[in-house]
Order: C-alpha cells, then structure tokens, then sequence
C-alpha cells in the first residue's frame, strides 16, 4: 500500500445529504434575499462592472435627481443633507478597515476624525497663526498625520485585546479631545472659522466650493468613496487581506500558522486612521468651522454602530451604515433629539435577527473563488451518490 495516496472516497447518500444540509444552512446564514446574492455571484465580471457603473452614475446624480421619497426638504437641505451622509460613509469604509477587516474593536476612531479636521483647519482658516496651504495639500497631509499618530497609537497598545483595546482607544479618543480644549493653539470652543475649500468658481465669479452648496462637495466625497473602496477591495484578496481575516477569526492560529500578527494589525490601524484623517478633512472644509465639540464620544460610538449596521466587514454595507447613521436625524427631524435611543434599539434589533448586519460580509476572499467554488459544487454534483467506499482504479494500491 502507497504511503502517499490514499483511497479516494466517493461519497454515500449520507454524506450527500450532509452536505446539502450544510449548503442550506449557508443560504439561510445569508439573510432575508438568499437567493440574490447567488444571483450576483453567477454574473460575469463584466455584467457586474456595467450594473456598478449604473449604480455609481445614479449616486452622481442624487443631487440632481432629489427623490421626493428619500428627500430631507423642506427640513434640511438635500445636496448638504448627501454630503454628510458621503462623508459618514467614508469614515465607516475606514473604521471597518480596523473593526470588520481585522477585527479590532476600536471605540476611539473619532480621534482620526479630528486630527484630520483640525490639519485642515489649522493649514487654511485665517483664525491659524500657523502657514496657509491650499485646501487639496492638506488632504494627503490629514492622511500622514492621522497615519502617524495611529501608529504611534497602536504600536504599545495592539499587544491588547478585546475589551482591554477598546478602552485604550476610547480613552485615546476622548485625550485627544481634551488636548483640543486645553491647548491654546487649538482654540477650544472658539474653534476656527472659514477653513479652506478647493479652489474653482463658477460662471458668475463666485466659489464652487461654498458651505451652503452641497453638491459640489458631495461629488468630491463619493469621488474619494470609490478610490477608496477599489484600494480596500485589493487589500481585501491580498495577502494583507488573508492576514487580517485570519487575525480577526483566531489570532492565536493565525500566530502559530506564522501570520506576523502584530505588524498587520498596526497596519490595519494605520491604514484605517488615514482614512479616517481624510474624512475629517473633508468635513471641515464642508462644514467651515471646526472646533472641540464636533467630536466627542458620542460621535465615535455612532461611527461603530454604522459599521456593525451596515455590515462588519463589507465596504458596501460600511457605506450603507455610515449614510444611514447621518440620513435618519436629517430626514426625521421630528425624531433628531432622539437618534441615539433609535440607533441603540436599531443595533439590538440587528443583532437579533440579523447578526452579520445589513449587509453581512463574504467568507470568500480569493479572487477566483467564485470559480473554484462553482468547480468544486459542479464535481460534486456529478458523483453518483451509493452506499458503497468506491476506490479509483490505479489508486490506493501498489502497481507491482
């Protein structure tokens, strides 16, 4: 007998039926729409690309469209009402880097958010001492310091876990506040006004950029929406991707099988607090003003809520939480006051009845395994099913 190949077992009726009953408990995991999910799997790549761009142009054309079903007037502005909500999914496409990718429960996240917005402020608002550049420099420059200070975050506190981490990063958050109220330079409550814009006017000689003008800026977050989710997307099917997946389901595995579990995780943490730099960047110069009450822990509970809302670790449903998080308390103002107590009741509901979100992440993360997983149910399909251990012929014996 080989001591290298073995016996090929074709399965019995019993573990036909096992298996169906694994496939269908996998369609039901799925959610209220089993059968769409398959649907899209089963697409082309190219018929994916064509409905996406679809999707995308519609989003464009949101301000244009102003849908009298999903509209904020006469409460709240719609085009301001669509920039808010662009940038709240942007800040939980960077939150789920760290919270659904790699699974690190971080409740300080609004710190990012105002490093970002107080580099923009403190770089273009007349209020600063400090040199004046564009407004576009300071976006990339919001990445590099939200980056820096989340490594310098997660380098001593990483080694923690679960509960222990989020307390360290909800402190982090709330340190970074106070910081914003005690350092003159900072300017408290007085804050800074008039925090720069892109640069453009239009036909009349006035600013394309304005405060009141939403669209503009609406277009400029969702532009940056899908650059970001392309780079997510490939961080997701790469190595770095595999690796976070692997941290986020068992650490410890992940550390015996030899994924350098420390360096992925602060690169999750780097990565996520660019992100998160860049959104307060763009919403302070949406806003125009900026100062310490923007971002309290309040604010960082409801970024996680999107993202558990939306999906922990689905960049679609991320965006789906994050614009519902700022949709709701615009669209019913009647309710505003009351958001916390509706988001809170919303997050027991969710995880009730639907414990992976909205939108409830894949398990798949190659980029052919779609392919490899209609190959595999099609070879399974084709075996006849009996109630015998058929052997190969030519295997599981040797040929003397």
């Amino acid at each position: 007998m080989s001591t290298t190949d073995g016996p090929t077992l074709i399965p019995d009726d019993a573990s036909a039926q096992e298996i169906a009953d694994r496939e269908a408990k996998m369609r039901q995991r799925k959610g209220w729409f089993p059968g769409l999910s398959d649907k899209w799997n089963a697409l082309p790549r190219q018929t994916q690309w064509l409905i996406l761009i679809v999707v995308v142009v519609i989003a464009y054309l949101l301000p244009i469209l102003n849908p009298p079903l999903i509209t904020t007037e006469p409460g709240n502005n719609w085009q301001i009402a669509l920039a808010q909500m662009s940038v709240y999914a942007l800040v939980a496409v960077g939150l789920n880097v760290v919270v659904g990718y790699a699974g690190l429960l971080d409740l300080g996240y609004v710190a990012f958010f105002a490093l970002g917005s107080y580099t923009a402020a403190m770089f273009t608002s007349p209020d600063s001492p400090y040199v004046h550049i564009p407004y576009l420099w300071t976006l990339p420059l919001a990445m590099a310091v939200a980056m820096f200070f989340g490594v310098v975050l997660g380098v001593p506190t990483l080694r923690l876990r679960g509960d222990y981490l989020a307390i360290v990063t909800l402190g982090f958050g709330e340190i970074v506040r106070i910081l914003a109220t005690i350092i003159p330079a900072m300017k408290g409550q007085v804050g800074f006004q008039n925090v720069g814009h892109p640069p453009g006017t239009d036909s009349s000689g006035q600013p394309i950029f304005l405060n009141s003008s939403g669209t503009p800026w609406y277009w400029l977050t969702l532009t940056i929406i899908i650059l970001v989710l392309l780079a997510a997307g490939n961080l997701e099917r790469s190595r770095v991707g595999r690796a976070w997946i692997a941290i986020r389901e068992d650490e410890d595995a992940a550390e015996i099988m030899g994924v350098p579990t420390f360096k992925y995780k602060v690169w999750a943490f780097a990565i996520g607090a660019s992100v998160g730099g860049l959104s307060g960047a763009l919403f302070a110069g949406q806003v125009g003003f900026v100062n310490n009450q923007k971002f309290d822990i309040a604010t960082s509970i409801l970024f996680v809520a999107a993202v558990v809302m939306g999906g922990t670790g689905n960049k679609v449903g991320a965006i789906l939480g994050g614009a519902l998080v700022a949709y709701i308390p615009l669209r019913f103002t009647a309710i505003a006051e009351f958001k916390y107590l509706i988001f809170g009741a919303a997050l027991v509901v969710i995880m009730i009845f639907r414990p992976g979100g909205l939108l409830p992440a894949r398990q798949s993360l190659l980029a052919y395994g779609r392919l490899a997983y209609n190959k595999l149910k099609g070879a399974v399909g084709d075996i006849p099913p009996s109630g015998k251990v058929v052997l190969e012929p030519g295997k599981g014996a040797d040929n003397e």
